[in-house]
């Protein structure tokens, strides 16, 4: 026994003595991810959390960045006219743009199931995503011309206009100086003397090319030799111009051709008592007129400017037109992202309520909506992030005289830093503002993320 517990006492000790314990999988897993990862974590370091370091420190410092203000920048920031306008336009895009998207895609996306060419229609609709917010802007800012022959909205609003109201014929036309015509303050046209039964009176008026008279306008000649008779007072609009030079003004000369469809009123004692519009040769006539003084009128509704449209480029319309070109950018977005959520809906949930008697519209408020819920969230949160950011479609389609009436934080950051304004610091302060604004929803995204993984 004795021997034995020498023997123990001086036997080798195990191989595995004296080493270092081994690395666990999970360690050694986490070593491996966490090299992984270092290259993105450096590049993510290199291009967001030192810019925004930098930014918050820049934004402590003055124009120059070499004087420090501490917080001044973020008063002046609030001081500002211009900035206000630029918060309160971003909050309308904040509140606007994304419940329109939400809601539109989600009708489009219900619409859409119920088609047989879904497919073809969901990548029409999705197609704008492909264009660039550059290329969409200037798309836009031809969309949106004022003039009918470039803006394409506005050729189709003028001609729906055209069509209900009808527009002048003789916007340019103006009567001659000293030829019996007088121009009233509400831009119409008097005969400047006492007028009776049985005469015929010549209008002439001027400032129309020849080129732009009616097709159907005849020569007024023939009608300037009509006599009135008793109680019918007879005259002529004509354009007072020969083509090529000559004739007298006031005489209707050879040549020279009638003003055809134009309003002619005849009023006694400032009343008007008879209307009439002019013939193919610009001649007209009021019969059956009572003994006394009259005179006649050229409405102003004969030289009215022609409709020219909606400006949507204008101060009060640039911020919705400018969101309507976001929408168009957008909607399949939202849509191909709320259709992925419809699909996965259980249909048996909605083909039971079928059966029980729900009606469509039942289902979409009581059963759709309810379970897209999330879904909705997530597009419309995104979008929230997405239009504080705005800045290219703001940028090129608002002309420079609307540029303050349109722009948005991210513009006015642009402005103030690099666009004119060469103030750094305030223009890292509007940056730190809308990170501060971006940030909270990008959590809330983040919390909604990590609850629906468990």
């Amino acid at each position: 026994m004795t021997a034995t517990l020498v023997k123990d006492a001086h036997s080798p000790a195990p191989p595995d003595a004296g080493r270092r314990p081994r690395r666990s999988p999970a360690r050694r897993g986490r070593v491996v991810a966490v090299l992984f990862a270092l290259p993105a974590l450096l590049l993510l370091g290199a291009l967001v959390v030192y810019p925004v370091l930098f930014s918050v420190g820049r934004s402590l410092f003055d124009a120059s960045g070499t004087r420090f203000v501490g917080a001044d920048n973020y008063v002046e920031m609030f001081r500002d006219p211009a900035t206000l306008k630029a918060i309160r336009n971003t909050v309308i895009w904040v509140v606007v743009a994304p419940a329109v998207l939400t809601g539109l895609g989600l009708i489009l996306a219900v619409l859409v199931e119920k088609i047989r060419w879904a497919t073809a229609f969901k990548l029409l609709l999705f197609m704008p995503m492909a264009v660039s917010f550059l290329a969409a802007g200037i798309i836009f800012r031809l969309a949106y011309e004022e003039d009918p022959d470039k803006g394409v909205l506005n050729a189709a609003v003028v001609s729906v206009h055209d069509a209900f109201a009808g527009t002048s014929l003789y916007p340019s036309a103006r009567a001659r100086d000293g030829q019996g015509l007088a121009r009233a303050d509400d831009g119409s046209y008097r005969t400047e003397g006492a007028l009776s039964p049985g005469r015929t009176v010549a209008l002439p008026l001027v400032g129309v090319l020849p080129g732009d008279l009616p097709g159907d306008a005849e020569p007024a000649g023939r009608a300037a030799e009509r006599r009135a008779g008793p109680g019918e007072l007879r005259g002529i609009t004509y354009l007072d111009f020969t083509p090529g030079g000559g004739g007298t003004q006031g005489a209707v000369d050879q040549g020279e051709k009638g003003l055809p469809g134009m309003t002619v009123q005849a009023f006694r004692d400032g009343r008007e008592v008879a209307t009439t519009t002019t013939a193919r040769d610009g001649s007209f006539a009021f019969t059956g007129l009572k003994a006394g003084s009259y005179t006649l009128a050229l409405p102003a509704a004969n030289f009215a400017e022609p409709y020219d449209g909606i400006s949507w480029l204008g101060p009060a319309l640039i911020t919705p037109a400018v969101i309507g070109a976001y929408v168009w950018i957008w909607t399949g977005f939202a849509m191909v992202l709320i259709g992925a959520g419809l699909s996965t809906l259980p249909r048996d949930a909605l083909e039971a309520a079928r059966m029980d008697g729900a009606n469509e519209w039942q289902i979409f408020r009581r059963i759709t909506v309810p379970l897209l819920a999330p879904v909705l969230t997530v597009v419309f949160v995104t979008l929230v992030i997405n239009v504080m950011k705005v800045f290219d479609l703001v940028y090129i389609i608002a002309p420079g005289p609307v540029q303050e009436d349109a722009t948005v934080l991210a513009t006015q950051m642009w402005l103030v830093s690099f666009g004119g304004g060469n103030d750094q610091g305030l223009g890292s302060a509007l940056g730190v503002l809308l990170l501060l604004l971006v940030v909270p929803a990008m959590i809330f995204n983040v919390r909604r993320f990590r609850r629906s993984q468990r």
